[in-house]
């Protein structure tokens, strides 16, 4: 077999220059897209590994956000509860106060209506007491109504201050004497000679009838009231009685 060495080196060339051809138009940009397609999916890649980088930091930081207010919930709650426990306190006891104030006040005013109308009762019991002894005193006979009487008034007379006494039927004043009932001549007279003696001058006297003394003298001037009268003893009585009544138990 005879090898055509020209025809060899011409088909060599050819290769050669099929593979320069092919190196330079073909292989070199193809490799340029493969490198630029290569950096475009790194760049890719890149993007989206930043990109479930911040996705996971988002989540990362909502779940912290979620378990801040899922804390800051249940802070407030506490909170809301214990807000709540304790106006439900102040509430209790404020209306526990509020039943001590009526109870006391409700006390109070039973003992005051206690005390009231054992008042009523006692003056009652006072006012007839004093109403029964008024009927008994008055079936005293006529005659110790009057003469029973005068030497207490000429006593109550003489306690008088001096100057008072001195001025009790001066230049013929007449004093006022009452009586229950109507003085006979003899009994005016004996009026009149006791307190004359006691005063130390004569006097003049002007009878006035009050049957409400039902016994008893009582001698009235401008300064100076004797009562010496079952009338002013039954008020005496009965004001110590409503007294003692009405005090401190």
């Amino acid at each position: 077999m005879r090898i055509d060495w020209s025809t060899l080196a011409l088909q060599t060339i050819n290769a050669l220059v099929l593979i320069w051809l092919l190196a330079r138009f073909l292989f070199r940009p193809v490799a340029d897209i493969i490198a630029e397609r290569q950096k475009a999916a790194q760049a890719l890649i890149a993007d989206a590994d930043a990109a479930k980088l911040a996705a996971v930091l988002e989540r990362d930081a909502a779940v912290r956000e979620t378990q801040r207010l899922v804390a800051a919930r249940a802070e407030g709650l506490k909170t809301i509860a214990a807000e709540v426990e304790g106006e439900k306190a102040a509430l209790l006891a404020a209306a526990h106060a509020d039943a001590d104030r009526l109870r006391a006040s409700a006390a109070a005013e039973t003992e005051a209506a206690r005390i009231e109308q054992e008042k009523r009762v006692a003056d009652r019991a006072t006012q007839l007491a004093v109403d029964i002894a008024a009927k008994l005193l008055d079936r005293l006979p006529d005659g110790t109504r009057v003469s029973g009487f005068v030497d207490g008034l000429v006593d109550g007379v003489a306690q008088l201050p001096a100057q008072v006494r001195a001025e009790l039927g001066a230049n013929g004043v007449a004093l006022s004497l009452a009586a229950p009932r109507a003085l006979s001549l003899e009994e005016q007279e004996i009026c009149r000679a006791a307190l004359a003696t006691c005063l130390s001058r004569p006097v003049a006297l002007q009878i006035e009838v009050d049957p409400s003394l039902i016994a008893g003298l009582e001698l009235t001037a401008a300064h100076a009231v004797v009562r010496n009268s079952f009338k002013a003893d039954l008020v005496q009585i009965e004001a110590a009685l409503l007294s003692g009544d009405n005090g401190p138990r």
